[in-house]
């Protein structure tokens, strides 16, 4: 009977446990099942995480037109990038704010994409030489891609062609040229012959049919000149009231602007209009109207530039063909970018233009983070 009372007591201890044995891996399990859960959880988290970080990327890159093809189509099968992407923007002068506020969007979005930008230009824009030579020393740099503008397309044409050969993206920027006289990668820029035919429309409607001489003064003889000549007189085309009386070069500056809008008032007082190729000549035009004792011309010009903004606020100049520099060197670089990347395939890539007078003027000027220099006071 003892013997019985002992077997007894010892099945009970040995159910007891078991039972605590199976809730203690029952125990486990539930643990184990709950790391597996927050692991998952964690692993979900920071795919969301990642998804943002790509979204947030994708946010940042600067969105642009389809590109449009083009005739001189250079191919990007040669092309190969290591871990640092350098990037070179070579505008046709450093004179030119206008090309420096291109240049201040394309190093903006370089610093963004990690890319390593440099600048290298002539002082002059007449400098062609100066420019074809440091063409040269770059390309036998170790570069990826080279962003230019040029004033003579031909002369840089050779060059160009070796950068290309050689395996460097080479996109050309403030142009609507579709037939560079060699092969390019892609080209950025506003159409200049339609940026400049609303001014001339701006100009017949401004003049409201009163009799218009006009005095039209040009850029270097080149496809930004003539383009932009085309589009103000397309503009102006039909309307009976208007006369171009005269029509000279004004070397894309201030100096050249003001010496041809001096001898044009001389040669013929009767213009009461003067349109150019750049706001750097219109700003030399209007001092030199100044200078003559004229205030009854109305001034255009052309670019957006930051000191013809601030003068059209002013009252001195009457209107320009915006064509937001900043905006376009944005767009390039994101396009050089693209083209490295594999993510553009070639063509030009329009940029916007706007005509800006007084009545819109501010909605510029109140954001200094896009132009450049930045104006010289608050707005």
């Amino acid at each position: 009977m003892k013997k019985l009372f002992l077997w007894l007591i010892i099945a009970v201890i040995i159910a007891v446990f078991s039972l605590v044995g199976c809730k203690e891996a029952a125990a486990e399990e539930e643990v184990v099942a709950e790391e597996e859960v927050v692991a998952e959880e964690e692993v979900v988290a920071e795919e969301v995480v990642a998804e943002e970080e790509v979204a947030e990327e994708e946010a940042a890159a600067v969105e642009y037109v389809a590109p449009v093809p083009i005739e001189a189509q250079a191919t990007f099968d040669n092309i190969e990038i290591g871990d640092t992407i350098r990037l070179v923007y070579m505008p046709p002068a450093t004179e030119f704010n206008y090309y420096m506020a291109i240049g201040a969007g394309i190093k903006s979005l370089a610093e963004e994409l990690n890319v390593e930008y440099s600048m290298l230009a002539p002082q002059s824009g007449a400098d062609i030489n100066g420019q074809m030579n440091m063409l040269q020393d770059v390309i036998t740099q170790d570069v990826d891609a080279i962003i230019l503008s040029t004033h003579d397309e031909n002369a840089a044409a050779p060059l160009v062609k070796q950068a290309v050969e050689k395996g460097i993206e080479v996109i050309i920027v403030n142009s609507d040229i579709l037939t560079f006289p060699t092969d390019v990668h892609g080209v950025v820029g506003y159409v200049q012959r339609k940026a400049q035919r609303p001014i001339g429309e701006y100009a017949v409607e401004l003049m409201n049919g009163a009799e218009t001489k006009v005095g039209l003064i040009l850029g270097q003889p080149g496809w930004h000149a003539t383009e932009r000549s085309e589009g103000f007189l397309e503009g102006i085309e039909g309307a009976t009231n208007f006369e171009v009386v005269s029509r000279l070069d004004g070397k894309w500056n201030v100096e050249g602007g003001n010496q041809a809008a001096m001898d044009m008032l001389q040669a013929h007082p009767e213009i009461n209009l003067m349109a150019a190729g750049n706001d750097y000549e219109i700003m030399g035009a209007q001092k030199a109207a100044e200078a003559l004792g004229r205030t009854d011309i109305i001034f255009l010009g052309n670019d957006g530039d930051t000191a013809c903004l601030e003068e059209i606020y002013a009252g001195n100049i009457t209107a320009t063909a915006n064509t937001t520099p900043y905006v376009m060197g944005l767009i390039a670089m994101q396009v050089a970018y693209d083209g490295l990347t594999g993510n553009f395939n070639g063509g030009f890539v329009e940029t916007p233009s706007v005509v800006t007078d007084k009545s819109n003027v501010l909605e510029f000027l109140q954001k200094p983070e896009t132009l450049f220099p930045a104006p010289s006071k608050e707005y």
